[in-house]
């Protein structure tokens, strides 16, 4: 007895720890710019091939996945909405609280436009620029949330009339009452099982990091951050100021929890934004983070992806606002006040059209067409889109965290056992965080 149970204390200590999926993330971030510049540099053609091609094949998995994900996600949280105590007040002061984000995110890539001129001194010329394929205009996003038929949606993959349906049999769900029941379990079935089968994607993502930045190396290598070093930078900044400044402080005045909690606890969601360039391909683990920060699980399925498909600091505010700026400079056009007035309006009204997407082509399109600014520009920007990228995805889905957190301490319906307990541990799967559940369902019942 006492040798089977020495030989069972041994097991543990025989096993090959479990690398955690963060230095997993890092790895293939390492492993990625190594390869790229080997590539590059050697002009190794096989290598390069190989890291475009793995590069693409996980963002085509990540949007295999979108369209579906997308329709139940939003048709399933607001039939969710009637588990939950004044939900018509929860869903009001979510999307106020998009639009003061988004604003205050506008106001600061502005600023630090106006205060850095990240056009000025970089060589390029409006001949270097190229009109997009695609491009945003109002009448564009306005008649196209309407579909044309219920199949186009989904094959050409247009997030925002995907949404709309999804809206459209959402509420009509919710009118039926008990007739409608046998779709909604039905729809939530599917539900879990898209986020099931994105899990999968999910964990291929250091792969997926080696193969993009490696793409990105390959494709433009370092010499091209030299010309664009200015308003790199200035997006890098302005959404750290945002993601750990404007973040935490309103978590400390607004929501008055502390905001190191938020990050520990939203850092899985984060870091995979980073890397993945994709809000919706991020959405579940962007919902289990904030469940398990607290956010009762009927409010969070309804918050996280109305948000991952409209609130986008990074790619609808900080980064049109700076681009704006920066195309003006290059193209030598004036801006004023009424042109800064019109960026703010398009961020907060037409975030939108960015759909939680790789990019944000449609959202500067439509910018550069409100404020009659030269759409060539676009085509200045193309080639460091992807590293600027990274960093608007992160921004965006720590706002998709953020807003339900203060809306849910303001409203009295925020577990902050929960919330102080947060760990910055992996999320593994979509059944994570449900030993939390009835935890969160007492709090939404409060």
């Amino acid at each position: 007895m006492s040798a089977s149970a020495s030989a069972t204390e041994a097991k543990p200590s025989s096993r090959i720890p479990k690398v955690p999926f963060w230095a997993q993330i890092v790895a293939g971030l390492v492993l990625g710019v190594l390869l790229g510049w080997i590539a590059r540099s050697q002009d190794v053609s096989w290598l390069k091939e190989t890291l475009i091609q793995v590069g693409g094949i996980f963002v085509q998995l990540l949007k295999l996945a979108v369209a579906p994900l997308v329709f139940f996600a939003i048709l399933v949280s607001i039939t969710n909405l009637r588990k939950v105590n004044n939900a018509a007040r929860l869903a009001a002061q979510t999307l106020l609280w998009f639009m003061i984000t988004s604003l205050v995110a506008v106001a600061i890539g502005i600023t630090i436009g106006l205060l850095t001129n990240p056009g000025a001194g970089t060589g390029l010329t409006p001949a270097d620029g190229k009109a997009p394929e695609g491009q945003g205009s109002w009448i564009d996003f306005l008649t196209g949330i309407i579909p044309t038929d219920v199949i186009t949606p989904f094959t050409e993959l247009n997030v925002l009339q995907i949404v709309f349906m999804a809206a459209v049999a959402g509420i009509a769900a919710l009118q039926l009452g008990e007739k409608a029941q046998p779709i909604l379990s039905l729809s939530e079935s599917i539900l879990e099982l898209l986020q099931k089968a994105l899990w999968w994607v999910i964990r291929l993502a250091p792969i997926g990091t080696a193969g993009l930045i490696g793409k990105a190396i390959v494709n433009y290598g370092w010499d091209l951050l030299g010309k664009y070093a200015t308003f790199t930078a200035d997006v890098y900044i302005g959404c750290a100021l945002v993601l750990f400044g404007v973040y935490p402080l309103l978590l400390a005045t607004v929501a008055k929890v502390n905001p190191l909690q938020f990050f520990k606890g939203a850092w899985p969601a984060i870091q995979l934004a980073f890397v993945s360039r994709s809000s919706v391909g991020t959405m579940p683990v962007t919902q289990k983070v904030t469940e398990r920060l607290g956010v009762p699980k009927e409010y969070a399925s309804f918050a996280v992806p109305f948000g991952a498909t409209t609130k986008m600091d990074g790619c609808a505010a900080i980064y049109p606002a700076l681009a704006a700026i920066f195309i003006a400079q290059i193209f030598d056009v004036q801006l004023g006040i009424k042109e800064y007035l019109l960026i703010a309006f398009v961020s907060v009204i037409g975030s939108a059209a960015t759909a939680g997407l790789t990019g944000a082509t449609v959202m500067l399109t439509l910018t550069l067409s409100t404020l009659g600014l030269p759409l060539e520009g676009v085509g200045l920007l193309m080639a460091i889109d992807p590293i600027l990228d990274m960093i608007r995805t992160a921004t965006n889905v720590a706002g998709q965290a953020l807003v339900p957190v203060i809306v849910s301490a303001r409203e009295k319906i925020l577990d902050l056992t929960a919330y102080e307990n947060a760990s910055a541990s992996p999320i593994d799967g979509p059944e994570d965080s449900r030993e939390a559940e009835p935890k969160t369902a007492v709090a939404a019942a409060a």
